[in-house]
């Protein structure tokens, strides 16, 4: 999405999360912090008083985080393509039906590329696998940040920054009946 916004004069900033990318992670035990928290100390650092949040995929799981314990730092909030972190026993049994052995045996281009991506952009699709050959190995992958919060629905209904939720019509992750239940 950077190469997007920044053409048309937006700041943006990304950054890898602890563990993830090029960033560095504690190789065994919990990690320090949460996400929220680092991303929150990343804006000290930056001297930014107030910005907009997208997270997208397991980023989504931060934003969430971040909206609800830094929510007066937020001028807006995009979550895409997540599925969120929520920790509701009806969502996570929706997960459960959605992520079966199957799916989690597919390759990795299968269940994170839609097939019209795949069609209309063989570019981007084969860039993406390039990636995906490329990125560090996950495993054995560091044990994840915990959050500052217990994500549930009833707690992302006090969230009162400005919201946009998205996903597309072929993600199979987070597919638009996941993402309504939002």
């Amino acid at each position: 999405q950077r190469a997007a916004f920044a053409p048309r004069r937006y700041r943006v900033i990304t950054y890898d999360r602890r563990g993830y990318g090029r960033s560095i992670a504690v190789p065994s035990g919990p990690q320090p912090g949460t996400g929220a928290d680092d991303l929150n100390a990343l804006m000290d650092f930056l001297k930014i008083d107030r910005f907009h949040l997208v997270g997208t995929a397991a980023g989504g799981f931060v934003a969430w985080d971040y909206a609800l314990s830094f929510s007066k730092r937020l001028r807006s909030l995009v979550v895409a393509n997540s599925m969120g972190g929520v920790q509701d026993p009806e969502y996570q049994e929706a997960l459960r039906r959605l992520r079966t052995p199957e799916f989690l045996a597919m390759p990795p281009d299968m269940r994170e590329l839609g097939p019209a991506y795949r069609v209309a952009n063989p570019d981007g699709a084969e860039r993406w696998r390039e990636l995906e050959r490329t990125a560090p190995p996950t495993s054995p992958q560091p044990p994840p940040q915990t959050f500052r919060n217990r994500v549930t629905f009833a707690l992302l209904e006090t969230i009162s920054v400005p919201t946009l939720l998205m996903t597309g019509d072929a993600d199979m992750y987070a597919p638009p009946p996941i993402m309504r239940m939002f």
